[in-house]
């Protein structure tokens, strides 16, 4: 079973138990285990509609505390609760990264760091209360996509500070974010939290069987958005994998064969799933080159930090698209002349070049020759 968040308007912590509990999280299962935490709050649900969406709004009602919490607090309140280990340790994991966003934000130490927003009690019992819910869900997998930040300032105990916040984009650092609708917070950093210790990976929707789906309520009722935060979860399909993907491109036409080459070389070497060379008629009809680099959206800038080093291009572009990639199997087939490993996607099949250029290498054996004899032994067995 996997789930996915879509935060196109946003994530914060009641949204993320409200879309959770709409998708099927049993509620007084939950309100047993926040209980647990004996932090004298009480829980309720509302039906709420934003732009003629039902939605879950999750409300903590308690009285106002001034006191600040360090992180140790917390943990403990955790660790002492009623709750299943899973959820103990997804919450605890939320917090510590949480605790270690603020002290690097604020310039202290771990141990020091006062929570103040963070630390109340409402926010407490959404992170906690989020784990349980993905663990009621019997959710073994949590993907996310790329995160509406929102923009403009946010009135907090430190005063006005950007959007998103310093925490929240400390949190964020490595996931795809942009900004959209209106000038306010949408992402907090209770949200952040959650969504950066939960989720396996951030892009478009995974390949599933859809089960249900949830839409969690925000305060707010934005005029041109549904201030929701969509929870997906179903079982996981090998069909087709769909991934993000940024496409680094570049002309150039002040450059020699042989540093296109290596520059190729070690785009690969440094983890592009594809790299290409296009001849081009350029400008001032010069003769030129296409360089294409299709990366995960977590190497693109190390690619392209690669790019200007090794070639004497001023500038690139960075597309982002979505990747439709056919469910594949690994096979090894032992033939005459050594092991290859066979891709198998449905009906397709094809022997792994490397392994093939090995063994010719090795034997002397014609490398179609090989090849031929990989696929003549899979048919045989398969």
């Amino acid at each position: 079973m996997i789930g996915y968040f879509d935060a196109f308007s946003g994530m914060s912590g009641d949204m993320t138990i409200g879309a959770l509990v709409d998708a099927g999280a049993p509620f007084p299962d939950l309100v047993r285990g926040l209980d647990s935490l004996h932090t004298g709050a009480s829980f309720r649900l509302e039906r709420v509609k934003r732009k003629g969406i039902a939605a879950s709004k999750f409300h903590v009602d308690f009285q106002p505390q001034r006191q600040h919490r360090h992180l140790h607090h917390i943990l403990a309140m955790i660790d002492k609760a009623n709750l299943p280990a899973p959820a103990k340790q997804s919450a605890t994991a939320a917090f510590q990264i949480l605790g270690e966003a603020e002290a690097e934000v604020h310039g202290i130490s771990l141990e020091n760091v006062h929570f103040h927003e963070v630390g109340a009690v409402d926010s407490i019992c959404d992170i906690v209360g989020a784990c349980l819910a993905i663990h009621l869900l019997g959710i073994e997998s949590v993907y996310c996509s790329p995160m509406n930040v929102g923009s403009g300032t946010v009135n907090t105990e430190h005063g006005v500070l950007p959007v998103p916040t310093p925490a929240t984009a400390r949190l964020l650092i490595g996931k795809p974010v942009y900004s959209s609708g209106p000038a306010t917070e949408l992402v907090t950093p209770t949200g952040a939290a959650l969504a950066v210790s939960l989720s396996k990976a951030f892009g478009p929707m995974p390949p599933m069987e859809i089960a249900a789906t949830g839409y969690g309520a925000g305060d707010k009722d934005f005029p041109i958005q549904a201030n929701v935060l969509r929870f997906t979860r179903g079982r996981a399909s090998k069909a087709i994998e769909a991934t993000a993907v940024a496409v680094l491109e570049a002309n150039i036409d002040d450059c020699s064969a042989q540093v296109l080459g290596y520059a190729m070389e070690r785009l690969l070497a440094a983890g592009a799933l594809d790299v290409t060379l296009q001849p081009l008629q350029m400008k001032k009809n010069r003769p030129g080159t296409l360089l294409r680099v299709i990366a995960t959206p977590e190497s693109q800038e190390n690619l392209a930090n690669l790019i200007f080093k090794e070639t004497p291009t001023l500038g690139l572009r960075i597309l982002r698209a979505d990747r439709r990639v056919q469910a594949r199997e690994i096979v090894e087939v032992q033939t005459e002349f050594g092991c290859v490993r066979m891709k198998v996607t449905g009906d397709t099949y094809a022997p792994e070049y490397e392994d093939c250029r090995l063994l010719a290498e090795s034997s002397g054996i014609p490398l179609r020759q090989i090849i031929a004899e990989a696929n003549a032994e899979y048919l045989r067995n398969r």
